[in-house]
């Protein structure tokens, strides 16, 4: 960590470390609090009388629903105004939003809850990767995002290891319930006041000049969007690469805690910690070989060298997504990890890409429609496809297979779809497109 910052370190001084390690923090705990209901759902499953099918929309369509809606028009203002500004306000939604889930009292009131959140969060993340971006130069964007994605990867992590020590302190009588709220109710509220003190390093960001525009941040609608239009053959396959990953691995987080109940025997309190463990390696871990990967690929010169990485992670997620039908909790915990590195490092890596190989005034908009593609299909349709398949094999005790045969499919595809994307790519962010 202390090389990143020397070599992310200009005359500038400490400053773009300063930012990162805020824009880090700051993802963190808006990831925490977007993971934190997947640990303790069959808890409220029970207390609320939730079937698998409205545990996977309040898990899934309620993410997907706001990035849909949201994700396009905060990426378009995130190239048009103050982000700095733009993060608060949504680290006041993903506050909204968890303490609603706290008091949520039916399954529509509990959607609307993770719903706020996941407006907050991603949104939040088009913001701060645009501005991770603008505080260092073009070949220091891996490493640059590579820290915004390491507070990612900590919050996906603290997500399942905090809720669930939380969660296993209320239930073990270790800390006395908040009145009479149910255990994973309480978790929320002590997650909502820890976002509130978390964010306050934002307040000392300020706005930096935006780089490689190559028309205008103002530019007219029609102009953004014949610019877009004009980089399809790129876009696309790099697209259809990421929102497959984001199956994947949306499927994985959401189910991965009812195939452990179910087909291994464990409980909340037994494998939230591994499987936060698991995740903060495997985020860390692909946060930096994916931002070493996307630096040394741009600075190889070869087109497309700059998502080479990612398709070796793609590759590497096909066997990786069996991990629901291996044969112990070890070798699901070795599989599962694998998956979440792969598509750790694709997800820098793309991430990259954009900030690297797109004008300026067209960042936030791109990042906005990966996300909000990502959302609709990743959270919005791989989890209830998940329990369709699993109902076509014979009820909710083939849930695991079912979430093998949707990982395996998806990781396929984002291997060939990742390769025409680096076939495909610019030379530069303000190239002719091919």
């Amino acid at each position: 960590m202390a090389s990143i910052a020397r070599d992310l370190t200009d005359r500038r001084t400490t400053r773009p470390i300063f930012a990162l390690l805020a824009l880090a923090l700051t993802m963190a705990i808006g990831f925490t609090l977007m993971t934190s209901f997947a640990p303790v759902q069959e808890a409220a499953k029970a207390e609320l009388g939730l079937s698998d099918y409205s545990l996977s929309l309040i898990q899934g369509l309620s993410a997907a629903i706001p990035l849909a809606l949201f994700s396009i028009p905060i990426g378009i203002l995130v190239d048009r105004t103050n982000r700095v500004r733009l993060m608060l306000a949504l680290a006041g939604v993903w506050t909204l939003g968890t303490l609603l889930t706290a008091f949520a009292s039916s399954a529509p009131i509990l959607f609307a809850a993770r719903m706020l959140t996941g407006i907050g969060t991603t949104g939040a993340l088009t913001a701060a990767l645009s501005l991770a971006a603008d505080v260092c130069r073009p070949d220091q964007r891996g490493r640059a995002l590579l820290l915004v994605n390491l507070g990612k990867a900590g919050g996906v992590a603290a997500g399942f290891a905090l809720t669930g020590a939380l969660y296993g302190l209320f239930t073990g009588g270790s800390v006395a319930p908040i009145g009479s709220l149910a255990a994973w109710r309480g978790v929320h509220v002590v997650l909502a006041a820890l976002a509130l003190v978390l964010v306050l390093p934002v307040l000392l960001l300020r706005e930096p000049a935006r780089r490689e525009v190559a028309s205008s941040t103002h530019a007219p609608a029609r102009q953004v969007l014949a610019e877009l239009w004009s980089r399809r053959a790129f876009l696309a396959p790099l697209f259809i690469g990421q929102v497959s990953v984001v199956m994947a691995d949306a499927a994985a987080n959401i189910w991965a805690a009812p195939v452990l109940a179910r087909s291994y025997g464990q409980s909340p309190e037994q494998f939230s910690g591994w499987i936060g463990a698991v995740l903060l390696g495997a985020g860390v871990g692909g946060a930096i070989l994916g931002g070493l990967a996307a630096d040394r690929g741009h600075r190889s010169g070869r087109r497309g060298g700059l998502l080479y990485g990612a398709i070796v992670a793609a590759i590497l997620g096909v066997p990786a997504a069996l991990f629901p039908v291996m044969p112990d909790v070890t070798s699901f915990a070795i599989a599962f990890g694998l998956l979440q590195l792969g598509g750790t490092i694709t997800g820098l890596i793309t991430s990259v890409a954009l900030t690297v190989l797109i004008p300026n005034e067209l960042r936030g908009l791109c990042i906005g429609a990966f996300i909000a593609f990502a959302g609709i299909i990743g959270f919005g349709v791989s989890p209830t496809l998940v329990a369709a398949i699993s109902d076509l094999l014979g009820g909710e005790a083939m849930v695991g297979r079912a979430l093998a045969i949707v990982g395996v499919t998806t990781s396929v595809i984002a291997v060939l779809a990742f390769a025409q994307a680096a076939r495909r790519a610019p030379s530069s962010a303000t190239a002719e497109p091919i």
